[in-house]
């Protein structure tokens, strides 16, 4: 996985706007920006939210929130 665009080998919706990495290394997509727990991220009841199959190591999940495509 590219930590610079990790979405590159995903085969991800193109309703996902936004993309972050759990505590656990588990890549989840969000429909809106999602908010950051204390062990991950979560859509605040808005919007949807879909489990990536992707999972890597977590050294840096707190700051792995990225912005894919801009809302239409």
């Amino acid at each position: 996985m590219n930590s610079n665009n990790p979405d590159n080998d995903m085969d991800l919706p193109n309703w996902v706007r936004w993309l972050a990495q759990d505590a656990d290394g588990q890549w989840w997509g969000y429909e809106v920006e999602p908010h950051q727990h204390h062990k991950g991220w979560y859509e605040n009841e808005l919007g949807r939210n879909i489990k990536t199959n992707k999972i890597t190591d977590s050294v840096n999940w707190m700051n792995s929130l990225q912005r894919l495509r801009k809302d239409n």
